[in-house]
């Protein structure tokens, strides 16, 4: 066992949930988003159904959603390469019905209602959140250089004020760098927008 670096307490490692979220860029032009969920315990553990060698893998779930830049999603594969039950794979295949969703204010809402619960996995449910996110991410950077291309050739058109604006605190609506660039926004809200998970 290893001490905390701060607290100097010696300790020894139990569990590790490992999240990786990858977006990329179809021919087609739609984005695929794959998310990866991988948990280890490191000793050995009776999860009911079996006994896992310390290392072994608990959850190693996949799930690959495809979207547009709308944020629609057109198709999702969800898979199970180890599970702890003989039961869990049997409700992949309800991910389909997130198809025709759009990722962003309620998407939470509607996400739980179709494989929330009983209707779903925990732990593939849990891994859209940060898939969701990583859909803003992956297409930030082709989206904004659409509304400039846009700018340059239609001289009416007004690139439209980032929607980061006012989500966080580097990115508040009354600060002076923002309200150079955009100073319409001063009338926005400063307080955190919920873009991704939002109820409403």
């Amino acid at each position: 066992m290893k001490p905390h670096p701060s607290s100097g307490v010696p300790r020894q490692p139990l569990h590790t949930r490992q999240v990786v979220c990858t977006g990329f860029l179809r021919e087609d032009g739609l984005i695929d988003l794959e998310g990866s969920l991988l948990d280890t315990k490191h000793h050995d553990h009776d999860a009911w159904y079996k006994v896992l060698p310390a290392g072994a893998p608990v959850h190693r779930m996949r799930i690959v959603l495809t979207a547009d830049l709308q944020f629609v999603i057109h198709n999702v594969e969800a898979v199970m390469d180890d599970a702890p039950t003989p039961y869990c794979p049997e409700i992949v295949a309800g991910y389909k019905s997130l198809i025709g969703l759009k990722v962003g204010p309620g998407f939470k809402k509607q996400m739980i209602q179709r494989v929330g619960g009983i209707e779903g996995c925990t732990h593939l449910t849990e891994l859209l959140g940060p898939m969701a996110t990583t859909l803003y991410q992956s297409t930030f950077d082709l989206l904004r250089q659409a509304e400039h291309a846009r700018a340059a050739s239609d001289p009416d058109y007004v690139v439209p004020k980032p929607w980061v604006i006012g989500t966080c605190h580097a990115h508040r609506a009354d600060r002076d760098e923002v309200r150079k660039r955009w100073p319409d926004s001063a009338s926005a809200s400063s307080s955190p927008v919920r873009l991704i998970t939002g109820d409403e």
